[in-house]
């Protein structure tokens, strides 16, 4: 199983081996490996635009999950019946979004899209942050993702989570 990983813009120059490679981290670190996963990489316009269509909110941002296992409690691996439900779900990632939160807090632009990465796939395991308790709990998860993937590549990420607390 593996990552489609799509680049669907064109605004921000990426580098996929890159952002592959550190997917690939993520999904060891979770024990992810046998199911598929989508990361979609877009701009602004088409981000907002799938924000507006799924959550009503017409306006762009860094990160949308989409899981394949829509009821999937937190900390709770999925258990596929069939070969064809090794399957995560997809996320987009709002490339030119995160490139402007990276210019405007001086931040690196693949760490920052790692760490958005990490938050969206925690959203695919059935995390969500509507409630402080959720909130917590997830936030939690992403602390211990990220402080792996740190001791593992010698990197310092850590949660954006404190950017997402006004769109909760």
């Amino acid at each position: 199983m593996g990552v489609i990983l799509r680049n669907l813009q064109k605004q921000v120059p990426l580098r996929r081996a890159r952002l592959r490679k550190d997917v690939e981290t993520l999904r060891h670190i979770l024990g992810i490996q046998k199911f598929d996963l989508g990361i979609v990489c877009v701009d602004n316009h088409r981000i907002q635009q799938i924000n507006n269509i799924y959550r009503k909110k017409n306006v762009p941002t860094d990160v949308l999950s989409f899981p394949f296992y829509e009821d999937l409690r937190p900390g709770k691996m999925p258990l596929p019946l069939h070969r064809d439900e090794q399957n995560l779900g997809d996320i987009f990632l709002g490339v030119e979004y995160v490139m402007k939160q990276c210019q405007e807090e001086s931040l690196d632009l693949h760490g920052t899209l790692t760490a958005v990465t990490a938050h969206g796939i925690c959203h695919l395991l059935g995390y969500r942050h509507e409630t402080e308790e959720e909130w917590t709990e997830m936030l939690q998860r992403e602390n211990y993702i990220l402080s792996e993937y740190n001791r593992l590549t010698g990197r310092s990420l850590e949660p954006l989570m404190k950017r997402c607390s006004q769109d909760r």
